[in-house]
C-alpha cells in the first residue's frame, strides 16, 4: 500500500489498482475521538430504564433493557467466536489462511463494536416511532417463518446487490477498502467497517424483524434468535477456521447453497471478485458470482489432520507467571494480549475464575501451542506449558513440571522442531539443571535445546556503561550471576558478589584469570553496597534491602517476577529483552510486561541460535567466552538492544 498524499492511497482491488480516500461522507464514525468513552453512550438507556422502574414504577420502558442485554449478548457472541478462532492448540490445521494477525490489524479492528452502539441508537429510534412495538409477545411461531421468508426473499439478495456495488470502482476505494484492509479474517473483522456500510447493514437487519413485527407476528424471541443468529453466522464466516465438515456437504448437496462456511467467504477476502452472498451461496450461483473453488478448498481444508500440519522451525517453550497474567491471551482478550501486561480493574472480578483454571489444567492439560510467528520463511511458536510460577516452588510439583517440558522437547524433535528455547523458570538450576537433565537423558536428540542465557548475561552486560567501575550482584552464584561477575571481572569491574557462601564465591573466583580474581569481592549483606551506584538484581530484592542503595542508584533486573519499584530516588531496568528484527509477520501478542515487538533475552537467545544454524545444545553454565560471539551473532541479524550503552 504506497501513500499519494492526504487522504488517498493507493489500493488493491482484485486485479484492480484503486486509489482509497478516507475522507468520504459518513465513513467515519461520529464517537471516533471519544476512545472507551463511547461506552458511555450506552448510559441514557440504562438511565432511562431506571428511571422508570423507580419513580415511574412501570415497565413502560423495559426496552431499553432489552437493547442492552441484547448488546451485551451480542458482543458476547463476538468475544467467543474471537476466543475459538484464536484457540490454536485447537484448530490450528484448520485454518484458511496459516498466517498471523499483526499488531496493525488489531489496531485498525480495535473499534469492532462500534456497530453496536450504532444498532441499539437506530432501535431506539424505531421503537419511539412505532409505539407497537411495545406490545410484543414473548413467542409467536408464525413470526418464525415470516422472519425466515423475509430473510431469503429481500435481506438477502439486497446485501448481496449492495457488496456487489461496494465492491465498484466507484464505491470500494471510498468506504469497501477498510473492511478489506484486514488480511486475515476474524470475528472482530465481521464489525470492521465504515459508518456507512453498517447503516446499510442496519436496514438488511431490520427488514426482517420489524417487517415481522408489522405483519402483526413479532415478537421478543424473535428479535433476540435472529439478531443473535445474524452474528453469529457473520463471524462465523470471518473466523478463519473451517467447522463445518465436508461430509455434511456430500450428504446433504443442496445445503451448499443454503449456507456458507468460513472457506467460502475466505476466498472472497483473498480474490474479492466472487462470494458476494450475505449467508447463502445461491445468490451468488445466481448472479454468477460462485468461486468454482469453494468446494474443492473447502474438501481439503476440513479434512485435514495433525500430519498435514508444518512443524514449525522454533519453539519457545514459555510458562505462565501468575494467575493475573494468565488471562493476558490472545483466546481471551486479543486487543489485551497485543499491548504488555499491567494489572486491570477488568480483570480482577475474573481472579477467581482464572485460578480455578490455572488447577484445573494442573489436572489434566499438556503444554499447548499459545502463539506464533514468521521470519525468513521460518515459523516460529510459543508453547506453554500450564503451570504458574508458584507451582514451580512446590516440591511434589517438580517431577510433573520436568516430564512436560520432557514430553515437549521429545515432541519437538519428533515433529522436526530445529531449536527448541526455555524460558524463564523451565530452565531453573534446581529444577533440571539449565536443561542439562534432559539432553544428559537424551543424548540423541536432533533438536537443539537452548535455555537462551547467554545472551541475557549479554544484553545486561550491554546496558551497563563502560565508565562504570563498581557493581553489585545479587543471585551471584546463579548461572547468570556467575557468568555476569565473570564478564566484569574481565573487564577489570570490581564485583561485589552478594553470597553468605564462601564456597560458592571462591568457586567462582578461582573460574576467573589470575589477574582478574582481586575483581570478584564477597559480600555478605547489602549495607556493604550502600556507595555502589550500580545494582544487578538476580534474586527478590525486599524494600530494607533496597533501601541500603544511595540516592541515584540504577537497578537491572534479571529476576523473574521484577523487583517492585520501591526507591523513587532511583531507577530501575526492564528484564533482559531484545527486539525483534523488522522482517517478523504475523506477530500481534506481547510477550508478558514487554513492548510490542519485544521478546525475552532467552527467546531472541533461542531465535539466534537458530538463524545462526548452530548444532550444538546451550545448556548448564554460561560459556563466557561466547557472550560476546552471542551478542555479535543477535546484532548480525537485525536484533535490537532496548538501551544503548554509553
Amino acid at each position: 500500500m504506497e501513500k499519494q498524499n492526504e487522504g488517498v492511497e493507493v489500493i488493491e482491488n482484485g486485479n484492480d489498482t484503486l486509489l482509497r480516500k478516507t475522507d468520504a461522507a459518513l465513513f467515519a464514525w461520529p464517537w471516533k475521538n471519544l476512545g472507551n468513552y463511547k461506552y458511555l453512550l450506552y448510559g441514557p438507556f440504562l438511565a432511562k430504564f431506571i428511571h422508570s422502574m423507580n419513580w415511574k414504577e412501570s415497565m413502560e420502558d423495559i426496552w431499553c433493557l432489552h437493547i442492552l442485554i441484547l448488546c451485551a449478548l451480542r458482543g458476547l457472541v463476538h468475544q467467543l467466536w474471537s476466543t475459538y478462532s484464536n484457540m490454536l492448540y485447537l484448530n490450528r490445521t484448520r485454518r484458511m489462511s496459516q498466517q498471523g494477525i499483526d499488531y496493525q490489524q488489531i489496531d485498525n479492528e480495535w473499534d469492532w463494536d462500534n456497530f453496536l452502539i450504532l444498532q441499539a441508537i437506530v432501535g431506539s429510534f424505531v421503537y419511539l416511532n412505532f409505539p407497537p412495538l411495545a406490545n410484543l409477545p414473548l413467542w409467536d411461531v408464525r413470526g418464525l417463518i415470516s422472519c425466515l421468508i423475509l430473510h431469503i426473499g429481500i435481506s438477502e439478495p439486497l446485501f448481496y446487490w449492495m457488496h456487489r456495488l461496494l465492491h465498484s470502482s466507484h464505491l470500494f476505494p471510498l468506504y469497501h477498502w477498510h473492511h478489506h484492509e484486514s488480511k486475515i479474517t476474524h470475528p472482530f473483522t465481521a464489525g470492521h467497517a465504515t459508518f456507512l456500510e453498517h447503516l446499510l447493514l442496519c436496514v438488511v437487519i431490520g427488514i426482517p424483524t420489524l417487517g415481522t413485527a408489522f405483519l402483526g407476528y413479532g415478537s421478543i424471541s424473535i428479535m433476540y434468535s435472529y439478531i443473535l443468529a445474524f452474528d453469529f453466522l457473520r463471524c462465523l464466516g470471518h473466523s478463519n477456521v473451517e467447522i463445518i465438515p465436508h461430509s455434511l456437504y456430500q450428504r446433504f448437496p443442496l445445503l451448499r447453497y443454503v449456507i456458507y462456511c468460513p472457506t467460502y467467504h475466505s476466498l472472497h477476502h483473498q480474490e474479492m471478485k466472487t462470494n458476494f452472498c450475505l449467508f447463502m451461496p445461491l445468490y451468488d450461483m445466481l448472479g454468477n458470482t460462485l468461486n468454482t473453488a469453494s468446494w474443492s478448498l473447502h474438501k481439503e481444508i476440513s479434512s485435514r489432520t495433525s500430519t498435514d500440519e508444518r512443524a514449525p522451525d522454533f519453539v519457545f517453550l514459555a510458562h505462565i507467571v501468575d494467575i493475573m497474567s494468565s488471562m493476558h491471551a490472545p483466546f481471551l482478550f486479543r486487543s489485551f494480549s497485543s499491548v504488555p501486561f499491567s494489572t486491570r480493574l477488568f480483570l480482577l472480578p475474573m481472579w477467581p475464575f482464572a485460578f480455578v483454571v490455572v488447577l484445573t489444567m494442573w489436572l489434566k492439560t499438556k503444554t499447548f501451542l499459545f502463539s506464533f510467528y514468521n521470519i525468513r520463511g521460518r515459523l516460529n511458536q510459543t508453547w506453554i506449558v500450564p503451570r504458574a510460577g508458584f507451582q514451580y516452588f512446590l516440591p511434589f510439583a517438580v517431577e510433573g513440571i520436568n516430564k512436560l517440558i520432557e514430553e515437549a522437547i521429545l515432541r519437538a524433535d519428533r515433529i522436526g522442531v530445529k531449536v527448541i528455547s526455555l524460558a524463564a523458570l523451565n530452565k531453573n538450576e534446581s529444577l533440571n539443571g539449565g536443561g542439562t537433565l534432559f539432553v544428559d537423558k537424551h543424548p540423541n536428540l536432533r533438536v537443539r535445546v537452548v535455555h537462551g542465557n547467554t545472551l541475557t548475561a549479554a544484553v545486561i552486560l550491554n546496558e551497563i556503561p563502560r565508565d562504570v567501575n563498581e557493581v553489585f550482584l545479587t543471585g551471584a552464584t546463579s548461572k547468570l550471576g556467575r557468568a555476569i561477575a565473570l564478564y566484569l571481572a574481565r573487564r577489570r569491574v570490581r564485583v561485589l558478589m552478594l553470597t553468605k557462601s564462601t564456597e560458592r564465591f571462591m568457586k567462582i573466583q578461582r573460574e576467573a584469570p589470575v589477574e582478574c580474581q582481586k575483581y570478584l569481592v564477597q559480600a555478605t549483606n547489602c549495607k556493604e553496597a550502600k556507595q555502589c551506584k550500580t545494582w544487578i538484581i538476580g534474586k527478590w530484592s525486599t524494600p530494607r534491602e533496597q533501601s541500603w542503595a544511595p540516592s541515584g542508584t540504577h537497578f537491572y533486573q534479571f529476576v523473574v517476577p521484577p523487583i517492585i519499584p520501591f526507591r523513587r530516588d532511583c531507577t530501575y531496568g526492564k528484564l533482559a529483552a531484545m527486539r525483534l528484527p523488522k522482517d517478523v509477520t504475523g506477530l500481534g501478542t506481547c510477550e508478558y510486561t514487554m513492548g510490542r515487538g519485544i521478546v525475552h533475552a532467552c527467546h531472541a537467545g533461542g531465535l539466534v541460535h537458530l538463524l545462526e544454524g548452530w548444532t550444538h545444545h546451550e545448556v548448564g553454565a554460561i560459556d563466557v567466552d561466547q557472550i560476546d560471539v552471542v551478542w555479535e551473532a543477535a546484532l548480525k541479524h537485525g536484533l535490537k538492544p532496548l538501551y544503548n550503552s554509553s
